[in-house]
């Protein structure tokens, strides 16, 4: 059997990443699914982790990165009084005390107070931070321990779901970098329960985009081509924090020639520096960026062949 020909699709899809896959295995999935040229991410979620994971396609993948610093909900359940070699699920589980003692309900709404706002962090060894060039995971499988620098990240808040016995359920608002696992961890220990680990972990959101609007792989796979296609959003989805300037179509030929053009801004200027996005006939050419002589650069645009075909 032949191969289907690769598609030029650009759009972003909204994966609900499902249990004990990989996520580049998800993307790959649907990469095949939708027979696309170009494909990636914007950001990983563990294999025993499930829920969103926005993945881009051809010309969308120019604008990944920013979701990578985005924030983002989890909702994760938490084993007190037990500790992971992985911080989850997948590791060797021990307990940390001969006697577990369950905290009380308020005791955790008091201990979680804590560990809201901007707060120092650890990496776990089992991350993909990179030491002397070798992801750190791969020292954490030899059995080797590096030194690790805490940083500073940010919780937008904590929630807690429920308690029963010694699992913790916590709904997580948080910023970027932010390991929940570590984060479980040092929870279970202020607590007074030695540590924690995770039993489950599901990403809910990210920045603007919900789970709720995600597409599970199965569900995929049971569509005709056209219907998955009518899943993909438009590849500006991903920038709407930026403001939107729409331009002439004089204008969008100097910009894309890699010309500046002048900015006649419809109310106040904008300062030098400012992203905006970039539009000819309300369709989407890319990113630009303000001048200090309050001109229009091209800062990052979609290829020429992509634009033309759709204002033709």
């Amino acid at each position: 059997m032949t191969k289907p020909a690769k598609r030029n699709i650009s759009g972003v899809l909204l994966l609900d990443k499902p249990l004990n896959i990989s996520s580049n295995k998800a993307i790959q999935i649907a990469k095949h699914l939708f027979s696309a040229a170009k494909c990636g991410h914007t950001g990983t979620l563990d294999p025993l982790a499930t829920g969103l994971l926005p993945v881009c396609f051809g010309e969308a993948t120019k604008f990944s990165s920013v979701l990578l610093g985005a924030n983002k909900t989890y909702e994760t359940t938490l084993k007190l009084g037990f500790m992971s070699t992985t911080g989850d699920a997948e590791g060797e589980i021990s307990q940390v005390a001969a006697t577990v003692q369950n905290p009380a309900f308020s005791a955790c709404e008091q201990t979680i107070q804590d560990f809201i706002g901007p707060i120092m962090q650890t990496p776990p060894m089992y991350s993909a931070l990179k030491h002397q060039g070798k992801p750190l995971y791969a020292y954490a499988r030899g059995g080797e321990i590096i030194e690790r620098q805490a940083r500073e990240i940010i919780i937008h808040g904590i929630q807690i779901q429920s308690l029963l016995h010694n699992e913790l359920q916590l709904n997580i608002q948080c910023g970027t970098g932010t390991y929940i696992r570590t984060l479980a961890e040092d929870i279970g220990k202020a607590l007074g329960c030695g540590g924690a680990y995770l039993l489950s972990l599901r990403r809910t959101a990210i920045d603007r985009f919900q789970v709720t609007q995600a597409h599970t792989l199965l569900a995929l796979e049971e569509m005709n081509a056209a219907e998955r296609d009518a899943c993909l959003l438009p590849v500006d989805c991903l920038l709407q924090a930026y403001p939107a300037v729409t331009l002439n179509d004089q204008s969008a030929l100097l910009l894309q020639q890699g010309r500046t053009i002048e900015y006649q801004p419809d109310s106040n200027a904008m300062p030098a520096g400012e992203v905006i996005r970039l539009y000819n006939r309300q369709h989407f050419m890319g990113l630009g960026e303000i001048t200090a002589k309050q001109e229009i650069m091209a800062k990052r645009l979609l290829s020429n062949s992509y634009w033309s075909e759709m204002t033709v």
